[in-house]
């Protein structure tokens, strides 16, 4: 009898002798809380750092304690157009805050506005996510830890399209067959957890002003390879939870059994206050060993 399945057959009986107040209080306990922050887009300037601030120490105030801070990428403002200088200050500031005002644990996942990608740079030794990467100590963009007895796979979900100008969503071959190989190792038992930045799957492309008769979709603002991947995950049942950002919406969409949230950013709409009707926040989720799972989105601002 699963976690659920004993609360729907609670509904006014008493608990049978076989299943004790304590087991049933045990059962309830979540494995792991992790905090889901993604787009934070942080530079001195527009009350950023502060806000920032605000945030973490919202997050590190929770009740149960937040285990696990996943940060979904555009960690800083905006490196594509930038010189070394700006991209050199928003890193500092970066990792001075996350220095003096968060104990927690953070996992970094690279977005699109962490990448160097100014036309004039190409042949520079920091060139495309090689700066980042570094700044974040990732030995590569994409990879996997366990935690709680949960597999988490973070992706690299942003790549240059095919005239090298612009970047889209895609997962590329190797990074697929990695995935693939990632999901036939890992134990059937363990409930795995999917972060990327870009979404694999969303609604929020739906909310567009003036549409006439048909909706406008980029491959920059989601996964061009979705199907590819939901095919994936429709052979991995413990494909549980997908988190993303990027879009600065929030919504969840359920697919095949797997549940696919895009979080809002924890800037909102870049520091400006809110992105359409979502607010400035970040998701809480709490992890259970049957692979289910509770979650919200908070508002740290209120």
């Amino acid at each position: 009898m699963n976690r659920r399945t004993v609360l729907k057959s609670m509904g006014g009986l008493v608990l049978s002798t076989a299943l004790p107040v304590g087991s049933l209080l045990a059962a309830e306990k979540p494995v792991l809380r992790i905090a889901h922050l993604t787009d934070v887009h942080l530079k001195n300037d527009l009350g950023a750092p502060g806000n920032y601030v605000k945030c973490l120490h919202h997050v590190q105030q929770q009740s149960p304690k937040v285990d696990l801070i996943l940060n979904g990428g555009d960690v800083v403002f905006d490196m594509n157009k930038e010189n070394l200088n700006t991209i050199d200050e928003q890193w500092k500031l970066t990792h001075s805050i996350i220095k003096s005002e968060c104990s927690l644990s953070v996992k970094y996942c690279l977005g699109n506005h962490d990448i160097w990608w100014n036309e004039n740079s190409k042949g520079h030794t920091f060139y495309g996510k090689e700066y980042s990467m570094n700044q974040l100590q990732l030995p590569k963009p994409y990879y996997s830890f366990q935690q709680g007895g949960w597999k988490f796979i973070v992706l690299d979900s942003v790549h240059l399209d095919i005239d090298q100008t612009w970047y889209i969503g895609k997962l590329g071959d190797e990074q697929f067959d990695w995935l693939k190989k990632e999901l036939e190792t890992t134990d059937k038992q363990m409930p795995v957890l999917i972060l990327s930045h870009i979404p694999i799957l969303t609604a929020t492309l739906m909310i567009e002003d003036d549409i006439v008769n048909r909706w406008t979709m980029l491959g920059g603002d989601m996964h061009t390879d979705t199907s590819k991947i939901i095919k994936l995950f429709y052979q991995h049942p413990n494909v549980k939870l997908c988190l993303s950002g990027h879009i600065h919406l929030r919504d969840k969409v359920v697919y095949n059994n797997v549940t696919y949230i895009c979080d809002g950013a924890v800037s909102g709409a870049w520091w400006k206050g809110n992105r359409r009707e979502t607010a400035p926040g970040y998701g809480l989720i709490d992890l259970f060993a049957d692979g289910s799972f509770e979650e919200r989105y908070v508002n740290y601002q209120v």
